[in-house]
């Protein structure tokens, strides 16, 4: 058990000299992107400061004006020919309501232009940018702009983190009714960040939040009455805050998602496209072009699909997408002629729409017994797209397409005996279809299901098993992201963002530096475990580039090094 030991040993210091090395390199591209990005970031806190200034200033101003109106208004009473000067003051009126327009358009303009550098951003200096034309827009009372500085002095985007003038911003926002402005203070003030710790008026500003549309303030109400968090536990009330995101989501999908197609499962291979990781490699990605281009036809249909969704950190590229799933239907695949079906049916720039041309697609993967292209078939017929509406031919697709296992087909089943769609109304085989479907885990079909338990419909009515589903549907919506939106997706995983926070807690509240404390350790040591116990030696060392890191001669060096630590151990153990 000794050299095993002395193994382990070994590889635990080349585990935190390689963190010493990467934290070094780290460092090192910081710096680099703090000189590229100066001049930026002091524009943007010139910008800022200018903003709160100019809003103070603002409502002093508008408090004489109003004063002096009053007193124009008494003394105008006064004056012979109050018609002319009416007259007047409307032309006046009318250049001041122009003027404002043109000002919030330009600030409009402005803030358009910041989220499409943001969006098309690929490094640190583009999206500083980006926030400068956010601070520009902020200043002519962009209030989306404003919402996006005020995270950003929040989070400590570019290295301007300033809580207070954070919530200097949230506040005044707030007073304008922006609902995403009420959910960061009850954020904040519910942990006490950088304000009083008071869960009373936390509460407040996640209700304000709700009211005013926060999808997030209403999560948020809805898990403390759900599990009583300074509120008296309330099911009901949990419910009905639930189900207002729910529906908010469900809505979004039946309209984006009228006509869905689900990924097939992906190839199963090493370091395969199914995998969880959230980014492909870029050289994992070249090894997977090579193999579609010598034909491997499974390959075509996945890199099809990722391209077609934009997913693993590839662009959605429509004509790419379109390109492998021709390649791989020409050699025969049922499911790239489904996808290809698919694109004509919702149309794109690569594949305009085309109900004739989705048509033929979809029968040629459903001759071939393909569930994709049995429920295309049926959705055409269920919307008449192309072709006539026809319930009992969209029924027959769909049954077929469900007896494969195809969760959207048991879906839209359920969905048409529960709505008596073609067929009578059915609630006992609506519920064994959304069963069926949710078992895949199908989002509408959860959705159906958890309105069904909340309304008694074909089930015994039961709140706990209602809020349980939609909490389910929306975890399968991914739709837990903070206060900024709603989206389909997960936010990763941020090592650096944690630890920003845990600094954030313990700046705030001297009683939280205990617990911050062992927090950080936790973390430090699970990311050094993960690092070690998961170690692929090739795609690790390649990553960090040693030869740019230790030179040509790193092998050498490494050796030499283990020799040393060797040396150093035998002399302690038997000296």
């Amino acid at each position: 058990m000794k050299p095993l030991s002395l193994l382990i040993e070994i590889l635990i210091i080349l585990g935190v000299i390689i963190k010493n090395i990467e934290a070094g390199k780290h460092n090192k591209k910081q710096k680099e992107r703090n000189v590229t990005t100066q001049v930026s970031v002091n524009e943007i806190k010139q910008f800022l400061s200018h903003i709160l200034e100019r809003r103070k200033l603002i409502k002093v101003i508008h408090q004489r004006e109003n004063a002096l109106g009053k007193k124009k208004i008494q003394h105008k009473l006064r004056i012979k020919g109050i018609q002319n000067k009416d007259l007047s003051k409307r032309k006046k009126n009318h250049l001041r309501k122009q003027a404002k327009k043109n000002f919030t358009d330009e600030g409009d303009q402005l803030f358009k232009m910041g989220i499409k550098i943001l969006q098309q951003s690929k490094s640190q200096k583009q999206k500083a940018e980006a926030y400068v034309f956010f601070a520009k827009a902020a200043d002519m009372g962009n209030l989306k702009a404003m919402e996006k500085m005020a995270d950003a002095l929040l989070f400590g985007n570019f290295g301007m983190q300033n809580i207070t003038a954070a919530i200097q911003l949230y506040e005044s926002l707030a007073k304008e009714g922006s609902y995403k402005a009420q959910n960061a203070l009850g954020f904040l003030s519910s942990y006490g960040i950088g304000m009083e710790y008071d869960q009373a008026k936390a509460l407040i500003y996640y209700t304000f939040g709700s009211a005013g549309g926060s999808m997030m303030s209403q999560m948020i109400l809805g898990y403390r009455y759900l599990s009583g968090i300074n509120v008296l536990q309330n099911c009901e009330v949990a419910l009905n805050h639930y189900k207002k995101v729910a529906d908010y989501i469900a809505d979004k999908l039946e309209k984006s998602e009228g006509i869905p197609v689900e990924k097939v499962r992906l190839t199963e291979r090493p370091e395969n496209l199914s995998s969880n990781s959230e980014i492909l490699d870029w050289d994992i990605y070249q090894y997977y072009k090579f193999l579609a281009e010598r034909g491997d036809v499974q390959i075509q249909v996945s890199l099809g699909q990722l391209h077609l969704t934009g997913r693993k950190g590839l662009d959605q590229d429509y004509y790419k997408a379109l390109y492998y799933f021709l390649k791989a239907a020409k050699a025969g695949s049922a499911n790239a002629m489904a996808f290809i079906g698919k694109m004509y049916l919702e149309g794109n720039a690569a594949a305009p729409q085309n109900n004739a041309t989705a048509f033929k697609y979809f029968s040629m993967a459903a001759s071939k017994g393909n569930a994709i292209g049995l429920h295309g078939l049926g959705l055409v017929y269920f919307y008449g797209k192309g072709v006539p509406v026809n319930y009992a031919e969209a029924l027959k697709y769909f049954q077929k397409a469900a007896e494969k296992g195809w969760p959207n087909a048991q879906f839209q089943l359920g969905f048409m005996y529960y709505s008596g769609s073609g067929v009578w109304k059915d609630y006992k085989l609506a519920f064994k279809y959304f069963y069926l479907a949710s078992q895949s885990g199908q989002p509408l079909a959860i959705y159906y299901l958890a309105e069904m338990y909340a309304t008694g419909t074909g089930v015994l009515r039961s709140c706990r098993t209602a809020v349980e589903k939609r909490l389910r549907f929306l975890k399968k919506r991914r739709c837990f992201r903070w206060h900024f939106s709603c989206g389909n997706e997960l936010p990763s995983k941020d090592i650096h963002l944690a630890r920003r926070l845990y600094d954030m807690a313990a700046q705030t509240s001297p009683d939280a530096h205990t617990p911050v404390f062992f927090a950080l350790m936790k973390l430090e040591t699970v990311h050094l475990l993960q690092d070690i116990l998961f170690f692929n030696f090739t795609m690790r060392w390649k990553w960090m580039k040693l030869d740019n890191t230790l030179g040509p001669y790193w092998d050498l060096f490494v050796i030499g090094l283990i020799v040393a630590v060797l040396i150093f151990l035998l002399r302690n153990r038997y000296g």
